[in-house]
């Protein structure tokens, strides 16, 4: 169903913005027939000819003026080989090759469905530049992914998410607590929807992912896929050596075979990391310095002009 009316405040308002609100829809649905005949490389004489809607009418339904029924549009809508919502609504038209896919769609179940999203879109990535104005930091932990973020959002003056506290947030227990509860595939879970969630406001923002997400490949497909992604790569000591400086000797506590396992974990990933659009080796390297580094990337130009 297409919604004209966006809220009850509007539908019931005085009548002065009512008039404005159909001027604006108006303007809108003549501006989409006349971009959708000159996409089609028709004239309004050929167009007039091919519906059955007159020239004069054509005239002032493009410019905005012509007050237009539900019958003229589905005449012209099918002149022009689209579907009657297409010239109200601002979504794009479907045409018969999207009709076909949409058709097939259906016909699938959620399994399937979602085995359909996950090729998708680890087959059609879109460019580095069309994905860079969102940018996702990924590595082990003790990478500085959290310092070398915070340093990216105050330089580029966009948000911070860590998608684990995103994940805590959502389910309002620690990370812990939610593998202890739910397992592996309860938090991969989580971790999709949370994704989902920040990709779905389409804003600018900077996002630090788990050390693991590269294990699921369906949620790192889409995180590749909607992000420009960099791999903040490290050697197995130097992660060590970050994890031990914050305090944090869990690692090495009765484990004296702890830099081994780092080891084979970081070995086991690595061609997982290596799919990231960007890696920075960031041995010895200040936070601040990794951070001047991805910045200076030319993909993130039009990031950098945005919110200049």
């Amino acid at each position: 169903m297409v919604q004209i009316m966006t809220n009850n405040t509007q539908m019931n308002g005085n009548p002065n913005d009512k008039e404005l609100l159909n001027e604006e829809f108006l303007r809108s649905v003549g501006e989409r027939v006349k971009k959708t005949r000159n996409e089609r490389k028709l004239t309004r004489k050929t167009l007039s000819k091919n519906s059955g809607v007159s020239e004069r009418y054509l005239a002032l339904l493009e410019s905005g003026k012509g007050n237009v029924s539900i019958a003229l549009l589905r005449q012209l809508s099918h002149s022009l080989g689209v579907e009657p919502e297409s010239l109200i609504s601002s979504s794009p038209y479907i045409d018969s090759d999207s009709r076909l896919v949409l058709g097939l769609l259906s016909s699938l179940n959620k399994h399937e469905r979602l085995k359909l999203k996950d090729k998708i879109l680890s087959e059609f990535r879109a460019s580095p530049s069309a994905r860079s104005y969102r940018i996702a930091l990924t590595g082990l932990r003790g990478a500085g992914k959290t310092t070398v973020g915070n340093y990216l959002s105050s330089t580029l003056d966009i948000p911070f998410i860590e998608l684990d506290k995103e994940v805590e947030k959502f389910a309002g227990e620690s990370l812990a607590e939610i593998f202890m509860t739910y397992g592996q595939e309860g938090f991969r879970n989580l971790e999709r929807s949370c994704l989902e969630n920040i990709l779905a406001q389409g804003n600018n923002c900077i996002i630090a992912t788990g050390g693991g997400i590269v294990q699921e490949p369906s949620i790192y497909n889409l995180l590749l896929s909607t992000c420009y992604t960099v791999w903040l790569k490290a050697s197995p000591r130097e992660h060590m050596d970050r994890v031990i400086a914050q305090g944090d000797m869990r690692p090495m506590a009765g484990n004296d075979r702890a830099m081994e396992q780092l080891k084979t974990i970081l070995t086991n990933r690595q061609s997982s990391y290596e799919k990231a659009d960007l890696t920075i080796n960031t041995d010895g390297k200040v936070p601040d310095l990794v951070a001047r580094q991805i910045i200076a990337n030319p993909i993130l130009k039009n990031l950098i002009q945005k919110t200049a």
